[in-house]
């Protein structure tokens, strides 16, 4: 059984940053792609960002290319999300995955966490 955990949210003024960390357990790690999904209060989950599962390639939504970086340490089992320039619209519940083919949508990752709450206050 695959277990994601994420950590690093919370409350931040506009303009602010936040490292967002998802601990992951399961030796197939290192071979996974990881994605960062968001939801808002009355709105779908939507595409972040993802990771291949080497770290070689990088992908961002377009309302946060610029601003946010994802990485990974497999030697950690741990995805980051980096988030810089924060706006009150980044504001959502933020949910690790996990997949062997995870790519643009929630429904191609095998694998999520409990989700970890970001407030952004303008």
């Amino acid at each position: 059984q695959v277990q994601l955990v994420e950590s690093g949210g919370g409350l931040v003024q506009a303009g602010g940053s936040l490292r967002l960390s998802c601990a992951a357990s399961g030796s197939t790690f290192s071979s996974w792609a990881m994605g960062w999904f968001r939801q808002a209060p009355g709105k779908e989950r939507e595409f972040v960002a993802r990771i291949t599962w080497s770290g070689g390639n990088t992908y961002y939504a377009d309302s946060v290319k610029g601003r946010f970086t994802i990485s990974r340490d497999n030697a950690k089992n741990t995805v980051y999300l980096q988030m810089n320039s924060l706006k009150p619209e980044d504001t959502a519940v933020y949910y690790c995955a996990a997949g062997p083919t995870g790519r643009w949508q929630s429904n191609e990752y095998d694998y999520w966490g409990q989700g970890t709450q970001v407030t952004v206050s303008s």
